[in-house]
């Protein structure tokens, strides 16, 4: 009998010592790839070019939307929400007071504190850059400039550095008129890094504003 005992006692700790090992880990946020908890996040299936590629570090995005999102971010400030420059720009993209106000963004503090806002910010302000060069991202697209292939998230990456207006120069100009940031970041490099990604959802909007 106290065999028998000792036997399902040693029975129930083995379980119980086994289960353990199927506990789920907690998740843990990566500040640097965070995008807002309510951030639609748009994948797609990677090119056969993409799926050919092995050690890929993880997360990986490829060229899809979020990756595009998350390259520029990393460009502009590594990924800080809290950043501002010397010249005054703010946050993880960096954008101006000015063109805040335009989607209805006066409080800077509370655009600097406010991840969400600044996602939706990012968003509407590529709606808004997309409107004004829908013509430029018909007529350009797939061509060669300068010896870098034209493409629309290439256009929107620009527009993003050097405003619209900067963009149909440099493209209607066939690359003759030349733009640089107060950095030197000049708008070739943008349209080179940023170019291929698929930012087909979104919806040029002229009109965008930010719901805060």
């Amino acid at each position: 009998m106290i065999k028998k005992w000792y036997y399902f006692a040693g029975l129930l700790v083995a379980i119980a010592f086994i289960s353990l090992g199927f506990k789920p880990k907690e998740s843990q946020e990566n500040s640097w790839f965070y995008v807002g908890e309510d951030e639609e996040i748009v994948y797609q299936v990677p090119t056969q070019e993409e799926s050919q590629y092995v050690n890929l570090e993880l997360p990986y995005t490829g060229k899809t939307y979020t990756g595009f999102k998350q390259a520029i971010a990393i460009r502009e400030s590594q990924g800080q929400y809290k950043l501002v420059n010397s010249f005054g720009y703010m946050g993880k993209y960096q954008f101006g007071m000015s063109a805040l106000r335009s989607i209805g963004i006066k409080d800077r503090n509370y655009f600097l504190n406010n991840p969400r806002l600044q996602e939706k910010a990012f968003k509407a302000l590529l709606s808004i850059n997309k409107a004004q060069l829908e013509d430029e991202i018909e007529k350009f697209e797939g061509k060669i400039i300068n010896g870098v292939k034209i493409t629309e998230s290439g256009i929107l990456a620009a527009a993003h550095l050097g405003g619209a207006g900067s963009v149909k120069g440099y493209l209607n100009s066939n690359g003759r008129r030349k733009f640089k940031d107060g950095f030197g970041t000049s708008m070739k490099s943008y349209f080179k890094k940023f170019g291929g990604y698929d930012t087909s959802n979104i919806i040029a909007n002229m009109n965008a504003k930010v719901k805060l």
